[in-house]
This record gives C-alpha cells, structure tokens and sequence, in this order.
C-alpha cells in the first residue's frame, strides 16, 4: 500500500486522507459532525505547518559516525527548570502521560530533576496482578472461564495506563513493554490474563531499577517463555536430530540488547573497510546461546489443581504465571556455549549457564545506545542527533557511582537533555515524533478526567484499524513491535533525508479514518460498556456508556469558546497549536452559540468540538 506520507513530520499527519466519511454509527449529535470543518482544519494544520524545509535533522544532529560531544556530568543542563506553563506541560508530556493544572503547578514549584527524584522514591502503584484479582478475574466458574479468556488483560492495562497515579513509571514501562515484546495476542495459556499481567507488573517494577534484572525478569517469566518458545525448549537431541529452539536467543539479542549491527557509543553503526554496517551477531552465536535456553518449563510448585465446578475439567491456579519458570536440568544443554567472544565451558549448569549469558548481553557494548536511543524515540523524539544518544548511553553505561543499567539515570538523561529541553525544537520540522493512538486515549482519559461509573473498566482491544485505534497496549501484531524504530515512510522527504518515523508504520488510509471515527464518539459520549454492574463479557440492562470524562474544568468555560481552546492547547499541546490553528477551532466553535444559561447537553457539545478539533489536528498529532 502507498502511504499519504509528505515531507515532515507536522505535514505529513495532516495530509494523511482527510477526506474520510465519518461513518454513521459513529456520528455524534451536537458539534461534532462537521465533516467539512474537519477537513478545514486539517488543510489549515498543513498549511502551518509547512514553515521550514522536510529534509532537516534533528537538533544537533551531525553526520553519522562523527565523534559525539563530550558528555556533561548528569544535572549539567541549559534548561533545568519550566519558565513557563507550556515548558511544563511540554515535560510533563514527554515524562508520562498528561499535564493537568495541579501537575503543571507542582512541576513548576521545582526543577525537572527535582520532579524527577521525586517519582523515583514514590513506590508502584497497585498492580495489574491484584487488580485483576480484586476485580474478581482469579475465580473459577466454567461460566466465565476467566482461565481460557484474554479480555480481562485489556481491562487490567487500560486501567492501569488510565487511573494509575505513578505516571512516570507507567510511562516507562510501557516503553520497555515495546522493546522486550510480549503480546496478549500470542499467549494462549490458561489464566493468560494474569501471566500478562505480571508481565507488566516485572516490567513496572524494573521501571526505575536495573536493565540487567529486565533481561533476567523476561527472560524467565512465563508469558514470555510461551510467546518465544522457551517454556519446554529441550536440549540437543544426536539419536531424533533435535535442536534447541533458537528463537528467543535470536529475540534477546536482536530485540532486547545488542542489535543487528555493531554501534559506536554514539548509537550509530560501525563500518568494515567497504563501508558496510558491521553485524554484531552471526548464526553460530544464535545456535550457541540458544542451548543457555533449554530445560525451562512453567514452575508448578504451588500449584493447586482446580476441578471446574459442574465439569470434569481441572485447571492449575494462577500462581505458576508470576513464578520465574523452573529449570529441569535433565533438559538442559550440557555442551560448551560459544557466542559473542564468551564461551560457557560444558557442563555448566543452567543457572549458572544463564547468569553468564546475561551478564555478557548485558555488558555488551551496543546495549547502552541500541536501549538508550529507543527509549528517547518513546519518550521525546525520532530521530535523536547522536550526540544525545551518546550522552544517554554514556549514563547508562555509569550512573555517575559506577552502575551501569541504572533505568533511573537513563531517564534523567534523556528528559533533561538539552536536546529535549531545547526550544529550539520546537521550529525544528524532523523533530519530536507521531504520538501513538494508545497513547492519546490515554492522554485524553487522563486529561479530561475518565471514569467508570460502575468500575467497569472494560475497554477492550482497541486493534482493529478501520473502527478503532488501530493500536492497543500489549496486544502488538509481533515481536518486533507495533513499528520498528528503523522504519522509514517510502517515497517521502525524510526517506531522502535518511530520518526514521517508526510510529508511521500504523498510519494508513483506514487507520486515519478509523481514528478520527472512534475518537469523535468516545470524546462526545464515552465509551460504551455491556454489563458495566458484571466483570465478565455479558449483556444486561445496564448496557451504555460506562466509561466517560468529566470535562469539569472545561464545562465550567464552554461559554468562552477562545479561553476552551487555550486550556485544550495548553493540557493537551503544551500551547504548541499555531495561531491560525487556534483561530480556527475557535471561529469554528463559536459558529454555534453557547452561553452560560446553555443546556449542559449544548455546553458539552461545545467541548466535545473542540477537544475533537485539537485531536484531529496534525500540530496535536506530532509531539515536539
């Protein structure tokens, strides 16, 4: 398929086919069905957004393979503190998920390091394991068969991304959750909603520890050890032919800490004497670490089988998903192991086998850039100069105490970077990145105030590209992501230019129009529920729109169409729409006459447009 790509980032969302119908099921009374001001708005947007030519790099950025800037000491930085609302909201966009007023203020009161060191000592949250277990998803009934269905996993990470106070860590993790991938989609074992629930759980928990104990956590967990084959991966077999399943040891090294080809500190790759990238691994490495991986299965230790009432049937309970999966040593390779320049001797038992197998990705010098510059494409921008990237791999290769992995100096050093600091990016056309659909549902929940009425929570898989957000948390089509962080949109002006824009490998034809549709419903009316009053998939009476925002702060301005805009521009753009933006969502909003004496219906019509408007447009769509 040809992708409606143009020549930067800002441009090419809005010239993605605005021209979509808005379906009929998800029209909405009031303000919302204008098509054609939809469409004005975003050829406005485009046009704003085309100051500048599409070929320009990021900040700072340099030719690949030149030495990087000599790297500050971590708190040495030219913007410490927000001067300004928008810089604080700016921040808090890129650290978490949304920037109420109260967060804006708090930031405001100290510095970003400050602010910082603070999520860092304030403990995780409740968890998604015992949220699904005070919800009632641990029960056994051959009714809901909690144990055989995966939607209750979508309940339990919208609800953790939505309502979780320890915005930071939450947005840290679902990071990593896109680097080390396990995907609801491919897990198919019972309680399969709890083992990724733990998964996430690890991965929150790691959140603001160690890089080495994220390797060590997923590679034991059980969700992962079904969804790459670890989980009864055997040792060689000479008599059957049999050899060890090499996929996870492909993944790990791939994936989730060296990458395909070897990298200078500075993230980019080094080069052989004809000028090609160098490969960090070959199969015989793969073939080799692969036997490190054998002689795990699920620990069953505490497991108490469980007759389904009314049947015969019997499943374990749902321990064995968070328990690190078990070594049976029978299974387990006992040659010598010979891979990146580290050779296991034979005969090594497992756990030890394991540890030094980890040890040596961890160590490996590729880890802090190939991690690091990932990171920064989550948080902050697509296409970090290499200078950042260095800057952020020499902090993870030393905290400054001589630890190196240390996820908390990482994040220090990517969100306060100059480079992400800077308001020189905000001109800058290749700067900053396409904000993921997830990522804006969640921003708006938050923003806007959501809640479940009945505590439902039960918004579900969000994947389908023509009806909904074409992206949903944990439910990624592969390993390899939602996007890859190399993809490059073909025939387009960054393709010249050699930049990436990985989260524009979800952006289609269908998937623009099913966004546009799906959010101009949910922002109106909510998010429509069946049996709100029921944990379970059902259909009852109570069948509606459960899950709402409460719009409380902008109800009370609606009358004022020009001070709505600035509140959305500033909550949910960090007051980066251009004027012409603003002007035209606000003579657009004031086409229809809202007063103070207006219904509530009316007031939140007016809201709902407006909200709507920002979210369609391509200066809210692209993060600077």
């Amino acid at each position: 398929m040809t992708h409606p790509y143009p020549e930067t980032l800002t441009t090419a969302v809005a010239e993605a086919p605005e021209g979509q119908p808005l379906s009929p099921e998800h029209a909405t009374t009031g303000g919302l069905a204008h098509a054609p001001l939809l469409t004005a708005l975003l050829a406005s947007s485009a046009l704003a957004a085309c100051g500048g030519g599409g070929g320009d790099s990021a900040p700072g950025a340099g030719t690949p393979g030149t030495p990087a800037p000599s790297t500050p000491s971590l708190g040495d930085y030219a913007h410490p503190s927000a001067t300004t609302d928008n810089e604080a909201a700016r921040f808090l966009l890129q650290a978490q998920f949304s920037a109420s007023t109260a967060e804006i203020a708090a930031l405001r009161a100290t510095n970003y390091a400050g602010w910082l060191d603070s999520q860092f000592s304030a403990g995780p949250s409740q968890g998604g394991w015992d949220w699904l277990n005070q919800r009632g998803y641990a029960d056994v009934s051959n009714d809901t068969a909690y144990y055989d269905n995966s939607y209750p996993a979508d309940y339990m990470i919208w609800y953790q991304l939505m309502k979780s106070p320890d915005g930071l860590r939450k947005r840290v993790a679902l990071a990593l959750s896109e680097i080390c991938v396990v995907s609801t989609n491919g897990v198919d074992i019972n309680w399969r909603c709890h083992a990724m629930a733990w998964y996430w759980d690890q991965l929150v928990n790691n959140a603001f520890g160690n890089y080495r104990s994220v390797l060590e956590n997923v590679t034991l967990n059980a969700a992962m050890g079904y969804y790459l084959n670890t989980r009864g991966n055997q040792k060689e077999n000479a008599t059957t032919g049999r050899q060890p399943d090499e996929n996870y040891a492909r993944e790990v090294m791939q994936l989730m800490s060296i990458g395909l080809v070897e990298l200078n500190s500075d993230g980019t790759p080094k080069k052989d004497g004809a000028g090609k990238p160098v490969d960090s691994y070959t199969m015989n490495d793969v073939t080799n670490l692969a036997r490190v991986f054998t002689g795990y299965d699920y620990d069953q230790s505490q497991n108490v089988p469980i007759t389904v009432p009314g049947t015969t049937r019997v499943v374990p309970n749902t321990t064995y998903t968070r328990l690190p999966m078990a070594l049976n040593a029978s299974r387990h390779s006992t040659l010598a192991a010979t891979f990146l320049g580290t050779t296991i001797p034979a005969n090594t038992p497992g756990a030890a086998a394991l540890k030094t197998a980890l040890d040596t990705l961890f160590n490996h010098p590729n880890v802090g850039p190939f991690i690091g510059k990932q990171l920064i494409q989550r948080l902050v921008t697509s296409n970090p100069s290499p200078g950042y990237v260095a800057r952020v791999a020499a902090a993870f290769n030393n905290n400054g105490a001589g630890v190196r992995g240390d996820l908390r100096a990482v994040v220090k050093a990517i969100l306060l970077d100059d480079e992400a600091r800077s308001p020189a990016g905000l001109t800058q056309p290749a700067f900053g990145k396409l904000r993921e659909p997830m990522l804006r549902l969640v921003q708006w929940g938050r923003t806007f105030g959501i809640n479940s009425a009945q505590g439902s929570w039960k918004i579900g898989d969000l994947s389908d590209l023509g009806s909904r957000l074409g992206q949903s948390p944990l439910r990624s089509p592969s390993v390899f992501n939602f996007f890859r962080p190399g993809y490059v949109p073909p025939s387009t002006a960054l393709a010249t230019a050699g930049a990436v824009a990985p989260e524009f490998q979800l952006v289609n034809e269908s998937s623009v129009g099913g966004y546009l549709n799906y959010m101009q419903g949910v922002i109106r009316n909510g998010i429509y529920v069946n049996a709100p009053e029921l944990p379970n998939n059902a259909s009852t009476s109570n069948n509606g729109y459960d899950i709402k925002a409460s719009y409380t702060n902008e109800l009370a301005i609606a009358a004022d169409a020009d001070a709505l805009v600035v509140r959305i521009n500033l909550l949910m753009c960090a007051g980066q729409l251009s004027a012409a933006t603003v002007k035209l969502i606000a003579d657009a909003l004031k086409a229809t006459p809202v007063t103070t004496a207006s219904t509530d219906a009316v007031k939140l019509d007016r809201v709902a447009a407006a909200v709507f408007l920002v979210m369609a447009s391509a200066e809210y769509l692209v993060q600077k």
